[in-house]
């Protein structure tokens, strides 16, 4: 296990890396001071998803994990802050507000351009090197590398998206992160079921790991799933795993893992 002070590497032996970009939830002590009250509780975090996908280790997949909250930086935006989905809300590479819309920072106390660039070398680009260098090791000895971004996401936040979310929203950047039949395999997995909604590039397409990452035609292949968190926990605050749900659904998130381990371009 390599333990760097932004994120945790879990290497394996297969093609397979599963990356958790949003579990982090650690905001730095001389940060914290100019959040507000609410935000210092990281409520938009990916709760649980390191317990939820533990399985994956036993099965041969590496796992990157990082400790700090993508408050401090998100690792799923472009280091150019471009936006992932143009004329929709969104929340930046250094976040000023909560998926609800609400400020983040005190008044006055958002990060300035250049601490933003701060933040990016320090938190930012470590994880994305070793996701690169990873990537790279996992392609030179297994001729392929499959990348599973892995997120979750509360069912309903009207800020930033219309309705109820489906329970599984599997993005492939629109079919240009990875091959087709390795879409298709994921997606049958999610078909064969009826318990759980699914959809295959709707609201949530793959963020910048995906879309960066996924170069099909240069050996690495990427996919995005976004869960909902009625899938494996409560909504409501506070948040808490919910061991029926969990347990219901992670026979499902062992085939969809399984199928990208057994796949071969």
């Amino acid at each position: 296990m390599n333990r760097h002070h932004v994120y945790t590497l879990q290497p394996g032996h297969t093609p397979l890396l599963i990356s958790l970009p949003h579990v982090g939830s650690a905001i730095p002590d001389e940060l914290q001071g100019r959040y507000t009250e609410r935000a210092l509780q990281a409520e938009d975090t990916d709760w649980f998803l390191d317990r939820l996908y533990s399985f994956a280790q036993e099965l041969g997949a590496s796992l990157v994990v990082p400790r700090y909250s993508r408050y401090v930086v998100d690792l799923n935006r472009s280091s150019d802050n471009a936006p992932l989905y143009p004329g929709q809300n969104h929340t930046e590479l250094c976040p000023t507000r909560h998926f609800t819309g609400d400020p983040l920072y005190r008044d006055g106390m958002a990060p300035t351009p250049t601490e933003i660039a701060q933040r990016v070398a320090t938190y930012w680009q470590p994880y994305h090197d070793a996701l690169r260098e990873q990537l790279a090791q996992l392609k030179s000895i297994h001729g392929h590398a499959v990348l599973l971004d892995a997120h979750s996401i509360k069912s309903e936040l009207p800020w930033l998206f219309a309705g109820t979310l489906p329970h599984l929203n599997l993005g492939c950047a629109n079919g240009s992160s990875c091959a087709p039949s390795l879409r298709d395999a994921v997606a049958a997995v999610f078909t064969a079921q009826s318990d759980y909604s699914h959809v295959v590039d709707g609201r949530f397409k793959g963020g910048h790991i995906t879309r960066h990452y996924g170069q099909p035609q240069q050996g690495v292949h990427a996919v995005q799933l976004e869960l909902c968190w009625r899938a494996y926990m409560h909504e409501a605050p506070p948040y808490r795993w919910h061991d029926a749900r969990a347990a219901q659904i992670s026979p499902l998130l062992r085939r969809m893992v399984q199928t990208l381990l057994d796949w071969q371009p």
